[in-house]
């Protein structure tokens, strides 16, 4: 019998296995979504998981008691590399069509705004990734995860001794992030992000959206809170943070004080976290 304990749900489980099984057995990242032959918790695709290849059926890390695999993920990093490849194809291209001319043609003319995008996430999310690297040792901290069956990716998951936060990094230079609400008495109040003046809301939905992924891999145990970190942004000298449909709005350092600053629960930082590992893989 090969028994483990699941620390999110909180709960032991078993399985009759043979030797023979046990040698079988391979630890891989799944390329379908499945279900733990034990404790029929599901796994998404990317996850990693224990596969055996004399039952035909996948074993999630827990039930397995094999350690969750942290492969290297930087802040930033799946963004950096889109930038690079982006800049490298764009630079090939010029000078396959104008041989002479390319190097001077990518001299004069910058690359398109749909290429420095990439590059300008990057230095938000490596900027606040230096910042979280701050907190203290109670914290754990995971940069550019894959939302699995996606391309998209969450930029700071920290799991705390309070909870989890969900980050989304933007750097939007000089510009202001605001709330603006709207309705009232005679109507539903309704609340909107302004950026430098323009409807941002998209942003906070999408942090809800990030939340709600993370909120289904723990259960209801563990409380997830999302946060919009905009970096180098124009806030006030007193006050600036407000909240959007339950996700803050703030810049690094308050983000940082927010963290610090929540009363300790009962969290079991260390099983969150190798929860989350398993679900998330590096972007």
């Amino acid at each position: 019998m090969c028994i483990a304990y699941n620390p999110v749900r909180g709960r032991w489980y078993g399985r009759e296995v043979t030797l023979e099984q046990l040698d079988d057995d391979k630890k891989m990242r799944l390329r379908y979504a499945g279900t733990c032959r034990s404790c029929g918790e599901a796994l998404d695709a990317g996850a990693q998981a224990v596969y055996s290849r004399t039952a035909k059926s996948i074993c999630c890390l827990t039930c397995a008691g094999e350690p969750a695999e942290i492969a290297s993920s930087t802040a930033g990093g799946s963004a950096r590399r889109e930038y690079e490849r982006r800049k490298a194809t764009r630079e090939r291209r010029i000078r396959e069509r104008f041989p002479r001319i390319g190097g001077r043609i990518l001299a004069l003319f910058d690359d398109p705004q749909s290429t420095t995008a990439w590059k300008t996430g990057a230095v938000g999310e490596e900027h606040l990734g230096t910042v979280l690297a701050q907190l203290p040792d109670t914290f754990r901290v995971l940069h550019d995860r894959r939302i699995p069956r996606t391309r998209a990716n969450i930029d700071h998951i920290v799991i705390g001794p309070a909870g989890v936060w969900v980050v989304d990094a933007k750097r939007y230079v000089n510009k202001r992030p605001s709330l603006r609400v709207d309705g009232g008495i005679f109507r539903p109040r309704v609340e909107t992000l302004r950026i430098g003046g323009r409807d941002g809301t998209k942003l906070v939905d999408g942090v809800s959206h990030q939340v709600n992924l993370v909120s289904r891999v723990l259960g209801d145990t563990v409380p997830v809170f999302g946060a919009l970190c905009f970096v180098n942004a124009d806030w006030p000298l007193i006050g600036g943070s407000f909240v959007v449909d339950d996700v803050q709005v703030l810049w690094p350092k308050m983000l940082l004080r927010r963290l610090a600053g929540q009363e300790d629960t009962t969290v079991d930082v260390d099983g969150v976290h190798a929860a989350l590992v398993a679900h998330f893989p590096p972007a």
